[in-house]
């Protein structure tokens, strides 16, 4: 099963729940039963579009007669007022299912927005962008679905499918190497087949970590440009690496230069910006 496989169902079940309480009361006051409606989803600035794939199930779990357009596919790059989808059913399901449905695509398409501009920036130079776990517990899947539909790279999912050894881990376990063989001793014991990478906060741990053929990737945490580099020219290409901490659009190109393959920026998922979309109704 890929890993960012979704139950739409339940995940939306859970957000409506949250939103309509024991009832839509503004929209079941104003509008009479039987009305029905035509709205339109229209993008109100330049950006990659995201999320689209939710309008649907969001909308036809509130009435399965609900019918939806889409106009434009996940991860175009559409100009400002591109009219998105087109939206049919009952006036009190399109007003219901409203905000859930903007709030979701303005934050995937902001995402996926920023992502692909950071990922254009380091293009030329063979790295690639990953995101973090730093997001809004119960939209994980969707922030990282949106950075792969931006261009970006999913880092781990959670604490599940990765064993990756941080600065935490090391003090509390007494240094690398005795983090690392902690590791793999688990491992085996639990016929566990999961990847490692561990963190590196100067030269001197890179050095230690070389000494371990089973870590698959260094990550060089707050290194400077120019000591990246001389990391990534010690590591020689025999273990992937990974630049973080401190990264942004205006030195994200410093850090491409250094020949490292990855770079993770936090960014991407913890201070997003949502991308302006409106749902207007068409009479």
């Amino acid at each position: 099963m890929n890993q960012l496989d979704i139950n739409l169902e339940a995940m939306i079940k859970t957000f409506l729940e949250e939103d309509l309480g024991n009832g839509d009361h503004t929209s079941l006051a104003c509008i009479p039963e039987g009305a029905k409606g035509k709205a339109k989803v229209i993008l109100k600035e330049k950006a990659v579009v995201a999320g689209l794939f939710l309008i649907e199930p969001i909308f036809k779990y509130l009435d399965p007669e609900t019918k939806v357009t889409l106009l434009q596919n996940e991860g175009d790059l559409c100009s400002p007022y591109t009219d998105l989808a087109i939206v049919e059913g009952r006036t009190r399901t399109l007003l219901s299912g409203e905000r859930l449905m903007l709030n979701l695509i303005q934050r995937m398409s902001g995402i996926a927005t920023k992502t692909n501009m950071l990922q254009k920036l380091i293009n030329p130079y063979g790295a690639k962008l990953l995101d973090t776990r730093k997001t809004v517990p119960g939209l994980r899947l969707l922030d990282k679905k949106a950075v792969a539909i931006g261009g970006g790279t999913n880092h781990r999912i959670g604490l599940y499918d990765m064993i990756m050894i941080k600065d935490n881990h090391v003090d509390y376990a007494g240094g690398i190497g005795p983090a690392i063989n902690n590791c793999l001793n688990y491992l085996d014991e639990n016929a566990l087949d999961i990847k490692i990478e561990v963190e590196a906060r100067n030269l001197e741990e890179v050095k230690e970590i070389m000494e371990f053929p089973e870590v698959f990737r260094i990550l060089l945490d707050n290194f400077t440009p120019e000591k990246m580099e001389e990391a990534v020219r010690f590591i020689a290409g025999k273990k992937e690496t990974e630049a973080s901490g401190g990264i942004t659009e205006v030195n994200i190109t410093e850090y491409a230069r250094t020949g490292v393959n990855y770079i993770s920026v936090g960014a991407l998922t913890h201070s997003v910006k949502c991308t302006d979309i409106s749902f207007k109704s068409v009479l």
